[in-house]
């Protein structure tokens, strides 16, 4: 059932009329293979979940392609890579577009097999969960940079998010938890771990037993927003550190986690330079930490860490949803020294951090995220590091809140609710 429109939706079908092939990445289950069919559905369809079609492709792909002619849809390719060779020469035969419509979880084995093979061949869009444009049918589609043309654009599609804020984090962002409003949380979540985690992705990583799996995925999705520490996990679960290097690495191919770099220049000498590691999806993370109702949530320990965790989300998808690359646009800061902050009328030490950096036409724009209903000018106070970065500019720094409007907390920072993203 395809009953939530997809703000990729036009980018995938221009996409697919300029070119031989198209392949939409992404996680298991959100939704790759039911857009394809939605937007391209009298072509020929397979799946390699299906073990027969799969053995009849790794033997003998002549024949596979000969039984399943063009224009064809293939599921999972991922799990076929010696197909993506025999795609090579097919598509360097023809001049027709639209032959090949593929997708794949597994960004790790889809990745090598199109640099090698398919590089200038395929379009690679990215397709992640639900955004929340998409589950309150918000139809504003360019991706968030908080300048002031941005900004009142976006005023004129504003919808409340608050009201029902902490449910739509909890449940997360795969699509049949809102076309299916009957389905259960636990339920759903309990199968994907079994039947997908289990079975896809701990292929890869070869973990000695379930349990060691289990312990590592709960272990990452419990450090959601930190920095990353390999040695912290490695004496946690039981393993070497390279195994934990890889096994995120796994991770973060397959589109469970992102690995958010810190923005390094010569003028920041004093500058972290470890990455911070984020969930892709907050329900799957809730459910990884046992996070069982959206109120536990809310006044839990880890509500600080999943409500940037989410926020962080919130803005990848809008860049990708734009058809856009964000790797090279998005990072953070974390410098050595303390910073010292008035809170509740006390003085704390807090890390001299900025939680998100957008770069864009030479402008960085400092970004901090904080659950909170008041937000103050002191909030920023590490904006101002980046004013030494040569070659740079400072744009509007953002304090992204709870607050229910817009307020400019001095001429060059606003503090912007949710509903702005």
């Amino acid at each position: 059932m395809y009953s939530i429109k997809r703000h990729i939706e036009a980018i995938v079908e221009q996409r697919a009329k300029n070119s031989k092939a198209i392949m939409l990445t992404g996680p298991r289950q959100v939704g790759k293979s039911t857009l394809f069919k939605h937007l391209f559905g009298t072509v020929n369809q397979v799946t390699f979940d299906d073990d027969l079609l799969l053995a009849q492709a790794e033997d003998d792909m002549n024949l596979f392609l000969l039984n399943n002619p063009c224009p064809l849809m293939i599921d999972e390719i991922q799990k076929c890579p010696a197909i993506f060779n025999k795609l090579k020469i097919t598509l360097d035969n023809t001049d027709t577009y639209g032959n090949f419509y593929l997708t794949g979880s597994q960004k790790l084995q889809l990745m090598e097999g199109v640099s090698e093979s398919l590089a200038g061949r395929v379009s690679v869009v990215e397709l992640e969960g639900l955004s929340l444009r998409e589950i309150y049918t918000v139809p504003f589609t360019k991706h968030f940079i908080p300048t002031e043309n941005y900004l009142k654009e976006r005023e004129g599609a504003i919808r409340n998010y608050r009201e029902k804020l902490w449910e739509t984090i909890h449940r997360g962002s795969y699509p049949e938890l809102y076309s299916n409003t009957d389905k259960e949380w636990v339920d759903f979540y309990q199968s994907y771990v079994k039947t997908y985690l289990e079975r896809d992705v701990n292929k890869l990583i070869k973990a000695k037993n379930h349990l060691t799996f289990v312990k590592f995925l709960t272990c990452v999705a419990a450090r959601t927003g930190q920095v990353v520490n390999y040695s912290n996990i490695s004496s946690e679960i039981g393993v070497s550190e390279v195994t934990v290097k890889d096994w995120i690495s796994i991770l973060e191919k397959s589109g469970l986690i992102y690995i958010l770099k810190p923005y390094t220049s010569s003028a920041l000498s004093r500058a972290i330079k470890t990455p911070k590691i984020y969930f892709r999806d907050t329900g799957l993370c809730c459910y990884l930490t046992r996070w069982l109702t959206p109120d536990t949530l809310k006044n839990g320990a880890m509500a600080g860490a999943m409500f940037e965790t989410f926020v962080i989300n919130e803005i990848l998808k809008s860049y990708s949803n734009e058809g856009l690359e964000y790797d090279f646009n998005v990072f953070y800061y974390n410098g050595k020294d303390k910073k010292k902050r008035k809170e509740n009328g006390e003085e704390i030490e807090v890390d001299g951090e900025i939680d998100l950096i957008l770069q864009e036409d030479g402008i960085l724009y400092p970004i901090e995220i904080k659950m909170s209903a008041t937000p103050k000018a002191d909030m920023a106070s590490e904006f101002d590091v980046l004013d030494g970065i040569p070659d740079k500019k400072r744009g509007m720094g953002t304090i992204i809140c709870l607050y229910d409007r817009k307020m400019y907390l001095r001429e060059n920072l606003v503090a912007l609710p949710l509903e702005y993203i």
